[in-house]
């Protein structure tokens, strides 16, 4: 290493591979040669990934190398249940290690089965050794939020667990938790509870804007799918704003196009999560009120929609590093009140209303020949359709035929080029916000036969059904959904987990892994 460090004293160059870079990294920081140093931090920041995650942590932890520390810590619990699965690093944890990765609220677990089952497999490599830290193990794990059934058959049951006498009382409070959970959903010691706290999410689904009480409004909910609770993040900075699109890319979330109450607009404006604050950035060539939007390749597509005069057909690409808006080529139909989504490298656009019909054709946009392609037709004419992509097909849900709202759902596969059928939702709706969060689809308020509504759904791929997911403190349609990844002010955008705090709004919590079906 030090002939190294040496031949880059003359050459300014030096040569960082896998076998070198981590002596290469402790012996630049000992001599203080900073360039190198950086040089080394990037190579491993650049080779990071499930499998070597951990042992970089470790390494940099006791170098005390704090940026890729954290950065890898961050991939670990981001990245939790992959880490498991594919690195033997997992396996070589300290139960102080362990420990520190597994009590967290912000561990990316869907499920707490899946954090027990990973106990096991670290106990398992030195079973001897490791079966004594079960009981210091178990109370991290979150049992009051698994299912009853799992509860009793894998945890209770297991033989690791019956054998340990200390592991009994942890039991035994864990039942007492599920119980009382399951009886009584408002109690807000849940929260408290180490037992029962749900994790923080990792992504979170915003509800932005839409139709409520006769006029657009600004109002932003949050959606902690964890919890099961809507949080008001309302921005006053933000005018109101119906019939747009929402779409998260690079950090922000840009509204698109709509409807303020007065003017159907082109403006666009992006919502910085961080810091809390809007910008105007380049508004569009047209105004587009109904507007269909999507995210691809790190641009932004809206298409058709209704410009004040007549429905259009035209689409148009927004880059943010030039800030810019392109026009693209013209959709084979014209439509407002679509929805759209991206799959395979295309955007899909599907349904919609050309000025005198409602539609039930679908095309999609090739970026690479600039030309769209129709498909085949849905089985239902859907205006004020919710289009999303979920498990490699895309699913058009909802809508209005012409003549009633429907309940209806169907998912297209573009190996077949077939539509196929799946279970009606529980409410009829159109002109709703559609998202997926934790392999869930979701539909969040809209319009029903009568009114606007504030009813969320959820549809499980798996079981084919559709579920309750807690209501909407407003009650609207024409709103506009995105999804946005962990962010590092996180908790600002769910229920406060901290027992001292007052959620912005209170709201009845519901096991999200004891979800009762329609």
């Amino acid at each position: 290493m030090m002939g190294l460090i040496i031949e880059y004293a003359y050459t300014c160059s030096i040569t960082i591979n896998k076998e070198n870079v981590r002596e290469l990294l402790v012996a630049a920081d000992y001599l203080s040669v900073t360039s190198v140093v950086r040089a080394c931090s990037q190579f491993l920041d650049d080779q990071l990934c499930e499998e070597n995650c951990i042992g970089i942590w470790v390494f940099a932890e006791f170098y005390s190398f704090c940026q890729l520390q954290q950065k890898a810590y961050l991939l670990i619990l981001n990245n939790f249940e992959e880490v498991v699965r594919v690195s033997e690093e997992f396996l070589e944890l300290s139960l102080t290690q362990l420990s520190s990765i597994i009590e967290r609220d912000d561990l990316n677990v869907k499920q707490e089965a899946t954090l027990f089952e990973a106990v096991l497999h670290w106990i398992s490599h030195e079973p001897n050794e490791r079966k004594e830290h079960l009981p210091a193990l178990l109370p991290k794990v979150r049992m009051g939020l698994m299912t009853e059934e799992y509860f009793m058959n894998n945890v209770k049951n297991n033989s690791l667990v019956k054998d340990n006498e200390a592991c009994q009382s942890i039991i035994i409070s864990a039942q007492k938790a599920l119980y009382d959970l399951n009886i009584n959903r408002l109690c807000n010691s849940d929260f408290k509870n180490p037992l029962t706290r749900p994790r923080l999410p990792y992504a979170i689904l915003l509800a932005i804007g839409g139709w409520s009480g006769g006029s657009p409004t600004n109002g932003i909910e949050a959606y902690d799918a964890r919890a099961d609770r809507w949080i008001n993040v309302t921005s006053d900075e933000e005018g109101p704003r119906a019939y747009h699109g929402s779409v998260y890319l690079n950090g922000f979330v840009y509204c698109v196009g709509g409807f303020d109450g007065v003017d159907y607009l082109n403006s666009v404006r992006k919502f910085d999560l961080v810091y809390r604050t809007w910008h105007q950035v380049a508004p569009m060539h047209s105004r587009r009120f109904s507007i269909s939007v999507a995210v691809l390749n790190g641009c932004i597509y809206a298409m058709g929609g209704f410009d004040g005069r007549i429905r259009i057909n035209t689409a148009e690409r927004y880059e943010p590093k030039s800030n810019q808006w392109t026009m693209i080529a013209p959709m084979h139909k014209r439509r407002s009140d679509a929805s759209a989504t991206t799959l395979h490298g295309k955007v899909y656009i599907c349904g919609g209303f050309n000025g005198v019909e409602c539609l039930f054709t679908a095309e999609f946009y090739n970026p690479e020949s600039n030309q769209w392609s129709l498909i085949t037709p849905m089985s239902s004419r859907r205006s004020g359709v919710g289009v999303i992509t979920h498990r490699e097909q895309v699913y058009a849900v909802g809508g209005v035929d012409g003549s009633r709202r429907l309940g209806s759902a169907e998912a297209y596969d573009p190996v077949t080029n077939t539509w196929r059928a799946i279970q009606n939702m529980f409410n009829p709706r159109s002109s709703f916000g559609i998202e997926v969060v934790d392999e869930f689809l979701y539909v969040v308020g809209g319009f029903t036969s009568l009114s606007t509504t504030f009813k969320v759904e959820l549809y499980n791929h798996a079981a084919d059904e559709w579920y309750h997911a807690h209501d909407m403190a407003i009650s609207r349609s024409a709103l506009s959904c995105c999804v946005v990844p962990r962010l590092p002010n996180t908790t600002e955008y769910t229920a406060p987990r901290d027992g001292n705090q007052t959620p912005r709004q209170e709201i009845q919590m519901s096991s999200p892994n004891n979800i009762q079906s329609i």
